[in-house]
Formats: structure tokens, sequence, C-alpha cells
């Protein structure tokens, strides 16, 4: 593998600062998809033969560098960072929810739940955890939320194929059944058709 070429994806994923599609990494490199999955690869190698203090992520089909975990505690002391308060009991629930069921609604999160959720997806929102995806086409049009790339990143998974199985007895709390009518405005119009949900360009599930 050229060493040119993979300090120039480093340098690059380095100044972008966040998770870069491997495509558009490649249409910066002058690379295909297949060439520039090649480079991130023997980059992850390069990262990792080094101890490097550095690691590449995989984020679904983007890529991040990021500083491995075991160097956290010499980073917030140089930065003088504060650590973030931990999510609340509250906000993991929600976030399960939305993580299992996505694109999902606030009425039906709290259908879930049985309380109102307003300030715990704020609070997601703000933590960049989750996202609005789109919207349902039903009266009053409700906002569909869904997890993040930064969602994958804090919990080290690669896609939302690498969530682990719901146990059984845990069914019943994250994962509402529609079937069974739990949810109102997911039984379509009087005409029995299922309303449409109008997604957000660009933002298809990870």
């Amino acid at each position: 593998m050229d060493n040119k070429l993979l300090a120039a994806a480093e340098a690059v994923l380095f100044a972008a600062a966040e998770a870069v599609e491997y495509t558009k990494l490649g249409d910066v490199l002058g690379l295909d998809g297949e060439q520039t999955l090649l480079v991130l690869d023997a980059l992850t190698a390069k990262l990792n033969k080094d101890e490097s203090g550095i690691c590449l992520l995989k984020l679904g089909t983007k890529f991040q560098l990021c500083s491995k975990k075991e160097y956290i505690e010499p980073i917030r002391t140089l930065l003088d960072l504060r650590r973030n308060a931990p999510l609340s009991q509250a906000a993991f629930e929600v976030l399960a929810i939305v993580a299992y069921n996505q694109p999902i609604t606030k009425a039906y999160i709290e259908q879930i739940r049985g309380v109102d959720c307003s300030g715990v997806l704020t609070t997601l929102v703000a933590r960049e955890l989750i996202e609005e995806k789109g919207r349902l086409d039903v009266p009053g049009r409700p906002i569909l939320y869904g997890t993040t790339s930064n969602f994958l990143r804090c919990f080290s998974l690669e896609s939302l194929a690498d969530l682990p199985e719901v146990p059984s007895g845990d069914r019943d709390v994250l994962m509402a059944d529609v079937d069974d009518g739990q949810m109102s405005m997911f039984d379509g119009g009087a005409d029995g058709t299922e309303p449409k949900v109008e997604m957000k360009e660009g933002n298809a599930e990870e």
C-alpha cells in the first residue's frame, strides 16, 4: 500500500474532525469505493501496529479518527474538560426504545413508557444521540426520531445491526407491538391505508 496514500487518508480524516463517508473520502483521494476500503483497512492496521494513541473507528459506512479510550484521562487533564453528566435512567430507557423501534414518534415512545418524554428527548437531541429522521404523514405531522452516527460511536457499534438481541422478558419494555394496535396513528386512515413516512434526505437509518 502506498504510504503517501495512507498519509493522505489519515490527514483528511484528521482535518474533518468528524465521521466521513468512505465514498466521500474516495472522491477526495481519487479512488473508487473498493480501493478506498482497502486504504482504510491498511490505515487501521498501521495505527494498530504502531501502537498509536489514535484509532480508526468504523461507524456504518463512515470512518473517524479518534483517540483511544485508554488515554482519556491525560486528554481530560490537558484540556481541563469536565466530565459530562451521565445520562439518567429515563434517558437510557428512551434511547433504547428509539434504537430498537426507529424511526419512531414521541407519542409512540410515550405510549411505551407511559409518561411524558419531552425533556428526555430534548436532552438526547442536544447530546447528538438522536435526531429528526423525517415526519409521519398523519394529522400534526409528528417528528420521527432515530439514532445518529454519534450514538454508534459512543456505544462502539459499527451499525444498528450490531445492537444486541432484546431478551424476551424485556421486549414489552423496549418494543411495542404495532400489530396489537398500541399506537393509533400507525393503524392507518379510515380507508385502512397505512400512513406515509416522509424521511429527511440523507438521514437513512445507519
